[in-house]
């Protein structure tokens, strides 16, 4: 399943070589959410692996950002002790423009919506078949 979500870019870290053959990176974007007229300040860590560890390198500390990841979980467990992983996984990166058009905007459904016809109210009466 995927999941997405807006905020500023905080922090890049660099890329981390796990193993000869697995990368990670991680960055943190801040989420500011107004909650009763109280801003709530969240920092979301994510991780991007492998080929997708170069989406973050476009972006600027500041910038506001879309991000797409996946929920992924892991069980991990060493010396009969059994801990449980929870990773963000980065997959794409876009930027937002302040005030752009589509920009977590819900249509506003209460309007109404006249419908213009050449030929008046009459005319759109008037069905074609």
């Amino acid at each position: 399943m995927s999941f997405e979500i807006t905020g500023k870019l905080i922090v890049k870290y660099n890329t981390m070589q796990r193993s000869e053959t697995f990368k990670t990176r991680e960055f943190v974007i801040e989420k500011s959410d107004d909650i009763n007229g109280r801003v709530i300040n969240n920092y979301i860590k994510f991780q991007a692996v492998q080929d997708r560890t170069a989406i973050v390198d476009r972006f600027n500390e500041g910038e506001t950002v879309k991000v797409y990841f996946n929920i992924r979980g892991t069980r991990w467990e060493k010396d009969g002790r059994v801990n449980y992983i929870t990773n963000l996984d980065a997959w794409r990166m876009e930027s937002v423009v302040a005030g752009a058009p589509g920009q977590d905007t819900m249509p506003n459904y209460n309007t109404s919506q006249e419908i213009s016809s050449p030929g008046g109210a009459a005319a759109a009466d008037d069905l074609p078949f």
